[in-house]
């Protein structure tokens, strides 16, 4: 059984038992959270779409590691006009382990 569900401002595809990466979640390491924006349910040909979410659907995920991904580089350059920028990002992220899909 898989099932489509958003959070962070985006979709991801999900199995019971794989280990994904989302945008950062509150909850500490170990904690157990719900994921409550399913927008499909599918097993097979089994499949229930919702308008946009499904009612009474969840997915619970279990909290792996929270930390921050590799530093992405900005750099805006002018050539011929003394004129540098350099900027640096880091974004948080939470890898969360999925331990149950409800329809």
């Amino acid at each position: 059984m898989y099932a489509i569900v958003a959070t962070g401002g985006k979709q991801y595809r999900v199995k019971e038992g794989e280990k994904l990466r989302v945008e950062k979640l509150p909850g500490e390491v170990g904690d157990t959270i719900e994921l409550g924006e399913v927008l499909l349910i599918g097993e097979g040909e089994d499949i229930k779409v919702g308008a946009p979410f499904l009612d009474g659907a969840k997915v619970t995920a279990t909290v792996a590691s929270v930390g921050r991904a590799d530093k992405v580089k900005i750099i805006k350059f002018r050539r011929r006009k003394h004129h540098r920028k350099q900027m640096g990002h880091r974004q948080s992220y939470t890898e969360i382990e999925i331990t149950g899909i409800t329809a």
